[in-house]
């Protein structure tokens, strides 16, 4: 079986429209996968509805990827088989999003005072459906010839420090395991192996995760050598975590895929090892 828990669409910073990104996962033949963009579940909904007139089975994972901050750094946690309907967990939801549009404003405060107009609106163009991320900046400024890439956009503009960049006000991530399982799903450190953490820093995130009462880590994620695996399944089974795995899949390029190279070690239990999989198949069943 072929699961890939983490991946984004329109509806935050990926490429892929849901119908686009589905199509690619029954490409790649993927089994499971959880869409989980970027403090929102708009996309849920419509990649269940899209899924029921495909042919080819596909279990939807409803997920998320919770923004957070600790000890100065951007944490995510991911959120999987959250009720996306939970009425506290939307308004929470709000809250999140609220933020992330305060941010985007100054963002473009900044891009303007720096002599580059108007980047706001076209980021904001760009995102269409999804919410306005650094990265629909970056896309802008690229499109306008601002910058030649989006690492530059970053380097320049965009990341810490830069001329353009803007504190974000995230949850804890306390707040962000509580969110989660009160709308009744699992948490999970994204992507430890990416954040620019020492060994001792990196330990003491996960520590600090597994005591906020998080439920796994992502184990397998893009990017990691074989050695970085090893170390993240050794770091899973010393505190006690599932294990995950997730492309964090944006959109079709040479580093990233849906669902490849993705399998578990078989020395850590997985996240879904007690998902009851006939049930979750049943919400994204096939309509002939």
């Amino acid at each position: 079986m072929k699961i890939d828990l983490h991946c984004h669409s329109h509806f935050s910073d990926g490429q892929l429209t849901i119908p686009e990104l589905i199509n690619r996962a029954h490409n790649m033949q993927v089994d499971v996968l959880a869409i989980t963009d970027h403090d929102t579940v708009t996309g849920i909904p419509v990649a269940q509805a899209y899924q029921r007139q495909q042919k080819r089975p596909l279990t939807i994972i409803p997920g998320i990827e919770l923004s957070t901050s600790w000890h100065g750094f951007d944490i995510h946690v991911i959120g999987l088989n959250v009720d996306i309907d939970d009425e506290l967990f939307q308004q929470r939801l709000a809250q999140q999003a609220q933020s992330r549009l305060e941010r985007a404003v100054l963002i473009g405060e900044k891009l303007e005072k720096a002599g580059i107009p108007d980047m706001f609106a076209k980021a904001q163009a760009i995102a269409g459906v999804g919410q306005v991320t650094r990265a629909h900046f970056a896309r802008a400024m690229v499109r306008e010839a601002v910058v030649d890439d989006m690492d530059k956009a970053f380097k320049k503009y965009l990341g810490k420090d830069k001329r353009a960049h803007v504190k974000p006000v995230w949850i804890t991530i306390d707040e962000a395991v509580a969110w989660i399982q009160q709308a009744g799903g699992q948490a999970v450190l994204a992507h430890p192996g990416h954040y620019d953490l020492s060994a001792k820093w990196l330990r003491r995130l996960i520590e600090y995760f597994k005591q906020a009462g998080g439920d796994g880590m992502e184990v397998i994620h893009s990017h990691l050598s074989p050695q970085a695996k090893q170390q993240m399944a050794a770091y899973a089974n010393e505190y006690q975590l599932l294990g995950s795995s997730g492309s964090d899949f944006h959109f079709p390029n040479r580093w990233t895929e849906l669902g490849k190279n993705l399998s578990l070690p078989d020395n850590v239990m997985p996240i879904w090892h007690d998902w009851n999989m006939a049930a979750l198949a049943a919400q994204s069943r096939v309509v002939n």
